[in-house]
């Protein structure tokens, strides 16, 4: 597991976009924390790494956003997934493999996560605008 501080918004994105330089290409990118943690920052910059010019925005109501890159990237939001019902009406399992997959609230599907998942804590830091990231799956960004 890695560790990395993100002091803004700014950063946060930078996080993302370093990530994305290890993506191959059907990675699942499992994001874990509460409201106004960044992980729609992230996204952005990740997405921005990987070659997306159109603009990334939280998918809560459509649940999915789809971005063409270099690679796609299918970026959910299971905050309202309760069950297994409500996770396969997402069509979560015919993106896997398909793209890199970045889910919101993953907390809410955890049981329904790849082993290899790699896996994005964000905390709050000591100040408000700042972010601790606890990244599993890769060795260094």
């Amino acid at each position: 597991m890695i560790r990395i501080i993100s002091d803004s918004a700014a950063e946060t994105e930078r996080i993302g976009e370093r990530l994305a330089a290890k993506l191959n290409g059907d990675e699942v990118i499992a994001l874990f924390g509460g409201l106004g943690m960044g992980k729609t920052a992230f996204t952005r910059g990740l997405a921005r790494g990987l070659g997306v010019d159109d603009g990334v925005s939280s998918p809560t109501f459509a649940l999915v956003n789809e971005y063409r890159g270099k690679i796609p990237i299918y970026h959910f939001d299971m905050y309202r997934v309760q069950s297994w019902d409500d996770l396969y009406s997402t069509g979560f399992f015919d993106y896997i493999d398909n793209g890199v997959l970045v889910i919101e609230w993953s907390e809410n599907i955890e049981g329904a996560l790849p082993d290899n998942a790699l896996r994005v804590t964000i905390s709050r830091g000591e100040h408000d605008e700042q972010r601790i990231f606890e990244i599993e799956g890769v060795d260094d960004l």
